[in-house]
């Protein structure tokens, strides 16, 4: 062996089948793949952005234009590119909104470092670069965010409006705006050190189809749609004591392997009777609990419907274990799993009145603060995106009324501080100030594909934008609808300034985790290669065969 070597033959360390790419290459391919995900979400960026259909394995179609649910629903079968996918789910965690933001600003980070890379500029020089750059954005974005009251209704109106502004909501975001507002400040509490706590956890979002979005409402406690198991239960209960139950009300089933010989009638009608007792014992401990209601997650037997109904006990049967859980902080009760151990302490105090148009039971605490949000919308696919503009607004004004600090949307805020980081960018000294550069360029990708979306010209709109902030205007952003660069703080585009912090350090931290990497080496074939059916999608490398699985999916 050391006689080969020496002759310059290659020692052979891997698989056949293994798959190995270095350097510049595996670069390059990263890169090219992490830029393929940004760009499959870009046209979907701000109030002009443009939708999204996706058909799943099972024919299912979801349109939305929420980057978080984009991603997810894609085929996309590469490494990296699920790398910044994690981007996105991270932003949806911890901000709720942002997501196209995000990735698309990472994208970019990695477009502007592979022209770095060309001009023979080490990696590590651009991470610490972008690292240096990413803690300076997150510092002038405190320094250009406005404090504002928590209580100020109409700016966290306007927090909402701008976040559903392009996605289902936006027809009637005034009305669910106000809805929103009003659902945050139900569950928000002031500790005793002056903060707001804004607990999601007593807001539930309910949806139904067949009505406008404009119908939409919100109610104090929680919705049950579901109808009474009997049809001589009551259907309202003014003073109600609410079982939570997580057990059948059924006869317990013997064993699967068990038989049983009935060798005469009496002895088959001593069985039924067994069965009879036994569900009549099961309705009799809930009576004794002092029960007037009961919302079981199982199933309810048709005979122990019968004496529920006799003891004038309302019931609902194969309840979401979701609703349960929500009516246990509504009611203040709690969820009963086993019928002999049940106590009155464990039931919960309130009302149950009855909708008949819509088949659903309102449920009310005496002392909980759960409220529900009754999102309509004509059709099911409309809900849906409906549901999704309003979730991630009522986690925007959550964020705002518990932080307290907001910034000018419609790109102003990063033209601003894309402006700062070039004067930061002075003080840098070595290749990191490059890098530093490459950082605020990348930034200003935000107000560029604003414009593009909205069918303006980028580049016009950024010189104006540019002009405008040197000129002293922190607030200067586009205003897509007019086209015009404008104060968009004082035109009420609001967004808040955590979840743009939170943008900034997610794409940064991945891109740079992204650049790091300087050897792949697989252990089957990296182009997971579908042929030119599947369409090889951007990126791909000689003898990579592109982005397997994501030219389908985009």
């Amino acid at each position: 062996m050391s006689q080969r070597m020496q002759q310059g033959q290659p020692m052979i360390i891997m698989g056949d089948d293994a798959q190995r790419v270095q350097d510049r290459n595996a670069q390059d391919y990263n890169i090219s793949a992490a830029r393929a995900v940004a760009e499959s979400v870009r046209s979907t960026l701000g109030p002009k952005g443009m939708d999204k259909m996706l058909v799943d394995s099972m024919g299912s179609v979801t349109i939305t234009n929420d980057g978080v649910t984009i991603l997810k629903e894609m085929d996309i079968d590469n490494p990296t590119a699920e790398m910044i996918i994690e981007v996105a789910e991270t932003q949806e965690d911890e901000a709720g909104d942002g997501t196209t933001t995000a990735v698309a600003i990472a994208g970019e980070l990695l477009k502007n470092a592979e022209d770095l890379l060309e001009q023979d500029i080490h990696p590590t020089a651009i991470i610490k670069g972008f690292h240096m750059a990413s803690e300076q954005a997150r510092e002038e974005v405190d320094n250009v965010a406005e404090r504002v009251d928590s209580s100020d209704e109409e700016l966290l109106k306007k927090v909402a409006e701008t976040s559903m502004t392009g996605k289902g909501a936006e027809l009637n975001k005034e009305h669910l705006a106000q809805l929103i507002v009003d659902a945050v400040s139900q569950v928000t509490v002031e500790t005793d050190e002056g903060d707001n706590v804004v607990d999601l956890e007593f807001l539930e979002i309910e949806t139904q189809t067949g009505r406008s979005a404009s119908e939409s409402e919100l109610l104090e406690g929680a919705i049950v749609d579901k109808d009474p198991v009997h049809d001589d239960m009551p259907s309202e209960v003014e003073d109600a004591r609410v079982l939570l139950l997580n057990e059948a009300i059924e006869v317990e089933e013997a064993n699967a392997d068990t038989n049983v010989s009935i060798d005469s009638p009496d002895q088959l009608q001593q069985f039924l009777d067994q069965e009879e007792a036994q569900l009549k014992k099961k309705v009799e401990q809930i009576k004794e609990t002092g029960a007037n209601v009961v919302f079981c997650q199982k199933g309810i037997d048709d005979l122990a419907q019968h004496y529920l109904a006799k003891e004038g006990i309302l019931a609902v049967r194969r309840a979401k274990k979701s609703d349960l859980e929500f009516l246990k902080e509504v009611l203040d009760a709690a969820v009963v799993s086993d019928l002999d151990s049940a106590t009155e302490a464990e039931l919960g105090q309130g009302s149950v009145t009855r909708d008949e148009t819509d088949d659903m039971f309102y449920v009310t605490g005496e002392d909980a603060h759960g409220v529900t949000l009754l999102l309509r919308g004509s059709t099911e696919h409309v809900v849906d995106e409906l549901e999704r503009g309003i979730s991630d607004a009522l986690e925007v004004v959550a964020q705002t009324v518990s932080d307290g600090r907001v910034l000018a949307g419609g790109g102003a805020v990063e033209v601003e501080v894309a402006s700062r980081l070039r004067d930061y960018a002075d003080s840098v000294s070595g290749r990191e100030q490059l890098a530093v550069e490459a950082f605020a360029d990348a930034l200003e990708l935000v107000p560029r594909v604003l414009a593009e979306n909205a069918g303006l010209d980028s580049i016009d709109t950024l010189v104006d934008l540019r002009s405008a902030h040197e000129s002293g205007d922190e607030h200067a952003g586009l205003n897509v609808f007019s086209g015009d660069v404008e104060d968009t703080f004082e035109a009420g585009i609001v967004e808040p300034a955590h979840a743009k912090e939170q943008a900034l350090t997610s794409a940064t931290e991945a891109a740079n985790l992204v650049l790091k990497i300087d050897d792949i080496i697989s252990a089957g074939d990296l182009s997971t290669d579908k042929g030119d059916d599947e369409g090889g999608a951007p990126g791909g490398m000689g003898g990579m065969g592109g982005m397997g699985g994501m030219g389908g999916a985009m």
